[in-house]
């Protein structure tokens, strides 16, 4: 199955397109900003190095979050558009599922918990196997990869994973940091790849309230 994923969701801006296992072109690059000016070109250029025109993809893939308010919403609009003008299916993948499982892969640990930064004292958490997305306290953090845990290695990703570190094997968990910090589309197609085929669009994963808020209706 031929597939174009991207991720845009936190500190970088990505780019995979792969026919099942073989991978035809994959650009990842780190940027806190300018995630929509660069995801077009990149696109562009991934799908010429592939050698296959749009009308050859069957399947599309793109993170969902949690991420930036700006950054998820890049990727997500870029990729319904594109859904709707292919007439393909679009899966989503949570960008610490991308996470976890590439620090799986690069560790051979069976186990893995993404831990990003989530600023205000928080962190947001997925564990592979273990637990869904969450917004976690940083004070809750250990406790809850403890419970969840198993007896064999744990792999740790993403920008907060070196902070804990150390707590967890203070616990007595084997856990390893992995240099994974953000998600990479090459592991959204991967995953995408082995989904079941959507039923509609993809949603964004917020785990916060955006800080933004309309302004409220002037009173009567």
């Amino acid at each position: 199955m031929k597939i174009l994923a991207v991720d845009t969701a936190l500190g970088a801006c990505s780019v995979a397109v792969l026919d099942g296992e073989t991978v035809l072109a994959h650009r990842f690059e780190p940027m806190e900003r300018g995630h929509a000016e660069a995801l077009a070109p990149m696109v562009e250029v991934a799908m010429t190095e592939s050698g296959l025109p749009f009308a050859a993809l069957e399947r599309l893939a793109v993170t969902t979050g949690p991420g930036t308010f700006t950054g998820q919403r890049v990727g997500l609009a870029f990729m319904r558009g594109l859904r709707l003008a292919l007439k393909l299916p679009l899966v989503g993948i949570t960008t610490l599922a991308a996470m976890a499982h590439q620090a799986m892969a690069e560790t051979g640990a069976k186990q893995a918990v993404a831990l990003h930064d989530a600023r205000r004292d928080e962190v947001y958490a997925e564990m592979i196997p273990g637990f869904a997305p969450s917004l976690l306290k940083r004070d809750d953090v250990v406790e809850s990869v403890a419970r969840a845990a198993g007896t064999g290695p744990l792999a740790l990703a993403g920008t907060a994973a070196a902070d804990f570190l150390a707590p967890l094997r203070v616990r007595k968990i084997d856990a390893a940091l992995c240099p994974v910090r953000h998600p990479d589309a090459l592991w959204v197609a991967r995953l995408a790849l082995a989904a079941p085929a959507p039923d509609g669009p993809p949603r964004p994963l917020y785990l916060r309230a955006p800080d933004a808020r309309l302004p409220s209706a002037p009173a009567a």
